[in-house]
């Protein structure tokens, strides 16, 4: 909480999807309504009414949601093209007083990276709060990898932003637990205290908040100082730069996606790049896979999906990145020989 400012309350879960689900029914117990926005390609975990669209490996299997999602359900998710703040206004033209929350990725990292578009956050702030509605920031995936108050903290929740915002919630996991199972849901008191046993809205869970796993998120937000984010943005920055040297050099025509420390390659996508879930799935995709396997042979472990980001850690010193620059130009040229599936 000392980190990040928006967050007044926290109430910690095991899980990514727990942070999110949670989210949704306390901003739909606090609002008294029952829609939710979400857009293509963004990723909030396995919740029922969160998987049209979704990113991740319902993007990798090329699979529109999931068997076992009720119509019923479905229908009370609106799913929009991202990076699109007109969609967003009609939305809540036609159905305002029904929508209670408009979630997103604090930056997609589950269509690949695609990076938020200047003023898109703070326009989805600008709308919800015009509507009675809540802007629920989902940072499980971004929050304390992209930096020290996550990609809030780098964008909208900066001293320096040129379009700041707040969101109402916000969502944490995987990296605040080093490791072991942990999550977090947060935000604004006036919303944060409908949550049971003070509010309304029921939460509760065996294993959440339970010592060891706490011990093991201390730990690393505590080894995860500035210095440490410095590193790794300069050896993200480095890396991608190598990585598009190599397909470069390979006449593979590509795009780096990036947002902070987060990077991912597009094939196929120099023109524009990747603005959305279209964009996404648009791509030479099939270049990756052979890409994937030339490093893995060669000891360099990557996302197993084009539509997963590249992270990097304090663990990859200067032997390690040696190591994944002299793979690259093999997998370059296995890409550049990939040939679309029949």
């Amino acid at each position: 909480m000392g980190r990040v400012a928006a967050v007044e309350r926290l109430r910690m879960v095991s899980t990514g999807t727990e942070a999110t689900m949670t989210a949704v029914r306390l901003a739909r117990g606090f609002t008294g309504r029952n829609l939710i926005i979400k857009f293509a390609g963004c990723y909030h975990g396995h919740l029922d009414g969160l998987l049209a669209a979704a990113g991740s490996g319902v993007a990798t299997l090329a699979l529109p949601g999931s068997a076992g999602v009720t119509e019923a359900t479905a229908a009370e998710t609106l799913v929009l093209p991202y990076n699109d703040l007109a969609a967003v206004e009609e939305a809540f033209a036609r159905h305002g007083d029904s929508i209670a929350a408009v979630i997103t990725e604090a930056a997609p990292a589950n269509m690949g990276v695609v990076t938020p578009a200047e003023g898109f956050n703070a326009g989805l702030a600008r709308i919800t709060s015009a509507h009675g509605a809540l802007l629920i920031l989902d940072e499980v995936l971004t929050g304390f990898r992209t930096g020290y108050a996550g990609y809030w903290g780098l964008t909208g929740g900066a001293a320096e932003s040129s379009a700041p915002f707040t969101p109402d919630l916000m969502t944490f996991g995987k990296v605040i637990g080093g490791g072991l199972p942990v999550a977090a849901l947060g935000g604004r008191a006036e919303v944060m205290d409908y949550l049971a046993p003070v509010g309304p809205v029921y939460q509760a869970g065996t294993l959440s908040g339970n010592p060891i796993a706490m011990a093991a998120g201390i730990a690393t937000l505590t080894a995860a100082t500035p210095d440490v984010y410095g590193r790794i943005d300069a050896a993200s920055l480095e890396l991608s730069a190598a990585v598009s040297s190599a397909l470069d050099a390979a006449g593979v025509d590509h795009s780096i996606q990036r947002a902070g420390n987060l990077f991912s390659v597009a094939f196929g996508t120099s023109a524009n790049g990747v603005r959305n879930y279209e964009d996404a799935q648009g791509q030479e995709a099939y270049r990756y896979a052979p890409f994937f396997h030339s490093m893995l042979n060669d000891g360099v472990y990557l996302p197993p999906s084009v539509y997963e980001a590249w992270f990097l850690s304090g663990a990859h010193d200067s032997q390690a990145m040696e190591k994944v620059y002299a793979a690259l130009p093999a997998a370059a040229k296995a890409a550049a020989a990939a040939t679309p599936p029949k």
